[in-house]
């Protein structure tokens, strides 16, 4: 039940209609013309609960709601699924919203198994845009902070931080995400100057 509601407040109030045409089978005597247009049909609908799923996630996690956010971008990740396949980059988005809201409410070895899905994505993707190669940094750049481990987290964040530069710019909003969690490791080192620093550069 706890799941049901959960769930309920998350997603599925927002996309409970439509499911119906999504899960409703094509009648089986249509010509291939109007298969051809069901299933084009179909791929839109999914790709809309894909993006209505990973933005509503995407609210929760910034609004600090990361159990609220699970349920949301569970779907995202199964219709990513369906529409694109099981090693698609497309998913990599999704997996990297679940291992932040995991980590934010504190299941790191769930989180951890996120991650690893959307790294082996990532590294067996050889054309992979270097826009997805940098969340896939910050994404474990956070998961680092969140264990402790620092050194880790540092360097994850200035590989971030290099694709983001090199793919928009030195001054981009996106590279200035990656300085932000930068300065904030440093801040829990207490290594206050150096943080400074890089906030004033945010």
């Amino acid at each position: 039940v706890d799941h049901q509601k959960a769930d309920w407040v998350s997603i599925h109030e927002r996309i409970c209609q439509l499911l119906i045409p999504i899960r409703t089978s094509l009648p089986f005597l249509l010509s291939e013309k109007e298969r051809k247009h069901g299933t084009e049909q179909l791929v839109k609908r999914q790709k809309y609960i894909i993006d209505l799923a990973y933005s509503t996630a995407r609210e929760f996690v910034l609004g600090g709601k990361h159990k609220e956010a699970i349920p949301a971008a569970l779907h995202a990740l199964r219709f990513s699924t369906e529409v694109y396949g099981s090693n698609s980059v497309q998913l990599v988005p999704a997996y990297l919203l679940l291992a932040e809201a995991s980590t934010g409410v504190g299941n790191l070895p769930e989180a951890s198994k996120y991650l690893s899905q959307a790294q082996w994505i990532v590294l067996t993707t050889p054309d992979c845009g270097a826009a997805v190669q940098c969340k896939l940094q910050r994404g474990l750049g956070l998961f680092c902070t969140a264990d402790g481990n620092f050194e880790q987290a540092l360097y994850h964040l200035a590989n971030d931080i290099y694709l983001a530069s090199s793919t928009f710019g030195l001054k981009s909003v996106e590279a200035a995400g990656g300085y932000f969690h930068m300065a904030n490791v440093f801040f829990r080192q207490n290594k206050m100057d150096i943080a400074n620093s890089l906030y004033a550069e945010v």
